[in-house]
């Protein structure tokens, strides 16, 4: 295998954040062929303009056709259509690589492409609440780590190919399994913007009967719920396509507001302080 990712022919499909951050990555890393396909002729356009990309189509059999590496970086749903649909449009021994924050689901559509096409699951944990080409960030994957769900006929120069790539955009590549990236994927970054979600709601309500709620919302209301600001369109394929480990999720959350509101209730101290310890510390831990 080559060392280097300079004679690599890239497509990306979907320029958005991940898919524009990646191509800005890319290119900045020495990779001289990068094709981007979006839905409009203004993203391509900017994207060129740039430096994303070394070409762009609005068509993605057109884009894909003399790729050797194709990244899919559209919302989860689109990137199930469009796997169904890539099989013809390949060469022999390409290799499929997804953005996905789910991986179940594309796993298994991926495992039906034709046998001559080789493919990987892919999630990198990074992102922001923003979307869109404009806030893409070359840097974006820079030391985060990026989930590879290789399939059991992923070939090891395959997956060794996909390390070259995160290793050239300064990721950190980790090996999962699909069910267990989403059900990890679900206790952190999917209930997290669900429980953003119901407290901007739940303020709302309050703010029904009283709209001083809004002016007396200080940094610790913005810091919590700046998830509630992602991209609705992305956060519902993700929710959709990832229902059960999320609805999962949601149970353990719900279980310990139980226990901090039991605990309120009886104005139990000793078990309030313990429970906010154990958060503090962890916290802590991970955050130091």
């Amino acid at each position: 295998m080559s060392s280097t990712l300079a004679d690599v022919s890239f497509c990306i499909v979907g320029l958005g954040l991940m898919g524009g951050s990646l191509a800005a990555a890319l290119s900045r890393a020495g990779c001289n062929r990068v094709i981007g396909v979006a839905r409009r002729q203004e993203t391509l356009a900017r994207a060129l303009e740039l430096g994303y990309v070394s070409g762009g189509t609005l068509d993605l059999a057109e884009g894909v056709r003399q790729a050797d590496i194709v990244i899919l970086a559209t919302p989860v749903r689109d990137i199930i259509a469009k796997i169904a649909h890539l099989g013809g449009m390949l060469n022999s021994g390409a290799l499929v690589l997804d953005l996905g924050s789910t991986k179940v689901q594309i796993c298994a559509a991926l495992d039906h492409l034709p046998p001559q096409i080789q493919a990987v699951g892919g999630h990198p944990m990074c992102g922001k609440d923003s979307s869109g080409l404009e806030e893409a960030d070359p840097e974006l994957y820079l030391d985060k780590v990026f989930v590879l769900c290789p399939l059991e006929r992923t070939t090891v120069a395959s997956l060794d190919l996909c390390n070259l790539l995160l290793s050239s955009i300064g990721a950190r590549p980790l090996l999962l399994s699909a069910e267990r990236n989403d059900e990890l994927a679900a206790a952190v970054s999917h209930m997290p913007y669900l429980a953003a979600v119901g407290l901007v709601n739940a303020a709302a309500e309050l703010a029904g009967t009283d709209d001083l709620v809004w002016q007396v919302a200080a940094s610790g209301f913005r810091d919590t719920t700046r998830l509630a600001a992602s991209d609705v369109t992305m956060m519902l394929d993700i929710l959709l396509t990832n229902r059960q480990a999320v609805l999962e999720a949601l149970s353990r959350t719900q279980a310990q507001l139980s226990t901090l509101r039991l605990s309120l209730e009886q104005e139990d101290q000793n078990a309030l302080a313990a429970l906010l310890l154990t958060a503090r510390a962890q916290r802590k831990e991970l955050y130091p």
